[in-house]
């Protein structure tokens, strides 16, 4: 095995004592990354320790960078990680570090690589809560165009209720326009209630009533297209009998305990 084969499976494998370390010390410069950027929004450490935490976070990138291009060198299809889930995240965990050159602010950003802790899944073996993610994923992509036409129906509710309420209040507290009155329907329908913009007349405060009761139906729309996607892909996945671990549906093998699937589970 070449040094490139072993820094493959250190970097992207599990199953061994480096690649397991390697995992682990990556976790904790997330954490300490990510804990740096908390700490530098606070005001007062803010303009005490600057130079501290901007040299801090330069290092952190610095060895994220080196990190990300090992990978891209290490992996035997390297544009299928770079276009990868994980490649994407890795890559925008160190870009606003030096977009932070250019725009102030920026540098805040790289709270991203929070997402990059997920790894912690893989690393601890956990397959059962990735196959679950996984699940949730596939009803959430097939409950996309029903969600969609529910999004627009709810869209033509709340300009209809906002241009009722501008017309009814007269463009008093708050209600100065139609845009503006939308904002209010948003509000009030999905039950957030800010009580920025209130309805003074009789009128108006019955259609906000109405919009209220309304918020509670549609609330529970999605939930239920969703539900009834992920009861289907739960169905359509394949349990071990031994662990009981969630398998996707081709699976011979359970990725778990390795229990090999019988010809009648399998058909």
């Amino acid at each position: 095995m070449n040094f490139r084969s072993k820094l493959f499976h250190i970097i992207f494998g599990t199953d061994t004592k480096a690649g397991r370390r390697f995992d682990v010390v990556l976790l904790w410069l997330i954490l300490g990354s990510v804990l740096v950027v908390m700490l530098e929004s606070i005001p007062q450490l803010h303009y005490r320790f600057l130079e501290e935490f901007t040299i801090l976070e330069y290092m952190f990138t610095i060895v994220f960078t080196i990190e990300y291009f090992l990978r891209i060198w290490a992996s035997p299809r390297p544009s299928r990680y770079i276009f990868s889930f994980w490649g994407v995240i890795d890559l925008l965990s160190i870009v606003p570090t030096y977009l932070s050159v250019f725009i102030i602010g920026s540098q805040y950003l790289v709270v991203v690589r929070i997402f990059r802790l997920l790894r912690i899944f893989r690393i601890l073996k956990l397959a059962r809560f990735h196959r679950e993610s996984r699940m949730l994923l596939e009803a959430l992509r097939a409950s996309n165009y029903r969600i969609s036409v529910f999004l627009t129906a709810v869209l033509a509710i709340v300009t209809l209720l906002g241009t009722l309420m501008y017309v009814i209040e007269g463009g008093q507290k708050g209600f100065t326009s139609i845009p503006q009155s939308i904002y209010w329907a948003i509000v009030t329908v999905t039950t957030v209630g800010y009580g920025d913009m209130v309805p003074q007349t009789v009128i108006g405060k019955i259609l906000s009533s109405f919009a209220m009761i309304l918020g509670y139906s549609i609330i529970a729309v999605p939930t239920g297209i969703v539900s009834v996607e992920i009861a289907k892909a739960s169905k359509a996945a394949r349990e071990c009998k031994h662990c009981k671990t969630i398998n996707d549906l081709s699976a011979k093998y359970c990725d778990h305990c390795g229990a090999k699937f019988s010809e009648e589970e399998i058909n």
